[in-house]
């Protein structure tokens, strides 16, 4: 009988693609995130989805009745500047609630260590062993250098970099080395794991064949990619202030950029071999072959049933425009079932207009035609109904879920892809009008233009969704 597994942080770039493997290799799959919708925006086949919070007991538990293994990829540097005490805090509850559970076995994913003092993002992937390793359920940590693959924040910093800065004044950081591992080839490892017994209780270093500069990391994917790349190392530069300038080209989030770029004045190298790439079935790729198969996977990706962060599809297909993007959500309480509130936001655009702030629609759309952009004139197929690939005034639309969720893409003239999201959730009886904004920023120019019209975008998008809660109260469209 198939054993049942469960991935917490399933919605993260490793889990990602992690539980696909892991269903396709036969294990009942459990994926567990905070935001349950996020998985169910992958669309998965035969794996359940649900939510679970690290630092939630209950949830944990729920998470884990009937699992024989769990793959542990839970980390809190989004979270702020406590994010170690709260990653130690979740690796504790989740040691003692695998051992309530009778959990056969813990896979964690943690980081390389330098053989000097670790910055804080290193010390807390350590730390975060340890205290799994406290409890009585067997622990495997797979300590990963870098990571080449789409949503692997050092992979996206040096992705934004090359395509955006030609010309880098960089600090010394830049001569450190690394080991950078292919994700495919981790996720291997991570999936033939269970099957090798021998495994259990011991810590092993997933490290690439190549041990390289992040200069080098930085030159090698340019020329992958053919984009111009001028280095000028400048020692004055802290670790600490780069990271501050990077707020300017990259949308990685600073919260996630800034610990990492404090770790990368080490040298990340495997200190225990290379014991761990036999349960690979080939060599494990280079680096270039890598960063090729991180850009092919994202080109393969299938067209998701409404929005997820990177999704490649809604990215208008292009490589430059950043992986992760500005988001911001809003919602108003409709007094009317959901089947009525669903009218008036199906039947937005074209010759309604768009209930509020129309005279601002129409400029932005005279302002993309005098860009050269289709504008406003398209309209509408249908007055009432949308199906996938309709246009819709600027927009496109790139999914519809009747009656729940509209996923649009913008086809203005924009330094970035723009997506918008109107849905609604049934509230006892009643329902929620949500929106859901999402800016894919290409470059720096990407960033001014979020900025910049931050506070007219902040308006439309706060009132949007009570203008149609309002119309489906009154029972118009």
């Amino acid at each position: 009988m198939a054993r049942s597994v469960l991935v917490l942080g399933a919605s993260g770039y490793i889990g990602t693609h992690l539980v696909p493997r892991l269903a396709a290799r036969g294990y009942r799959v459990r994926a567990a995130s905070r935001r349950r919708e996020a998985l169910e925006a992958r669309g998965w086949e035969d794996v359940e989805v649900v939510r679970a919070d690290a630092l939630d007991e209950e949830s944990l538990s729920r998470a884990l009745d009937g699992v024989e293994i769990a793959w542990y990829l839970v980390h809190s540097m989004a979270a702020g500047a406590d994010f170690a005490a709260r990653d130690r805090r979740a690796a504790g509850l989740f040691a003692a609630a695998a051992e309530r559970a009778g959990l056969r076995r813990i896979i964690y994913v943690g980081g390389l260590q330098p053989p000097q003092a670790a910055s804080p993002h290193l010390s807390s992937r350590r730390e975060t062993g340890e205290r799994l390793r406290a409890g009585s359920v067997p622990v495997t940590e797979i300590r990963a250098g870098i990571v080449v693959g789409p949503g692997s924040a050092a992979f996206e910093v040096i992705r934004d970099l090359v395509y955006h800065l030609p010309v880098m004044v960089t600090p010394r950081w830049v001569r450190s080395r690394s080991q950078p591992i292919a994700l495919d080839d981790l996720v291997e490892i991570l999936v033939r794991l269970p099957e090798h017994e021998g495994s259990a209780g011991r810590i092993y270093d997933a490290a690439g064949p190549e041990t390289l500069t992040y200069e080098e990391l930085l030159r090698q994917f340019a020329g992958v990619v053919g984009r111009p790349l001028r280095i000028v190392p400048v020692p004055i530069l802290s670790p600490r202030l780069s990271s501050w300038w990077l707020d300017l080209v990259t949308s990685v989030p600073a919260r996630i950029a800034r610990p990492l770029i404090d770790g990368l004045k080490h040298d990340l190298l495997s200190e225990r071999g290379n014991e761990i790439e036999g349960l690979l079935p080939s060599p494990p790729a280079s680096y270039r072959q890598a960063v090729r198969a991180a850009l092919h996977a994202e080109e393969a990706a299938a067209v998701p049933i409404r929005w997820t962060e990177g999704a490649f599809r809604l990215r208008q297909q292009r490589h430059d425009i950043s992986y992760y993007g500005k988001s911001v959500r809003y919602e108003a309480r409709c007094e009317a079932p959901p089947a009525r509130a669903w009218a008036p936001l199906a039947a937005i655009g074209g010759e309604r207009g768009w209930y509020y702030a129309n005279v601002l629609w129409r400029l932005r759309g005279l302002l993309d035609r005098l860009l050269g952009g289709a504008g406003m004139r398209r309209g509408r197929r249908h007055p009432a109904e949308l199906r996938a690939g309709d246009p819709l005034d600027f927009w496109r639309v790139a999914a519809v879920e009747p009656g729940r969720r509209l996923t649009l893409v913008a086809e203005m003239r924009l330094p970035g892809s723009a997506i918008l999201e109107l849905a609604v959730e049934p509230r006892g009886g009643q329902s929620a009008v949500v929106l859901e904004a999402h800016f894919h920023p290409a470059g720096a120019p990407g960033l001014l233009y979020w900025y910049a019209l931050w506070p007219v975008h902040r308006r439309i998008f706060e009132r949007l969704p009570r203008a149609i809660a309002e119309r489906a109260e009154r029972g118009g469209v």
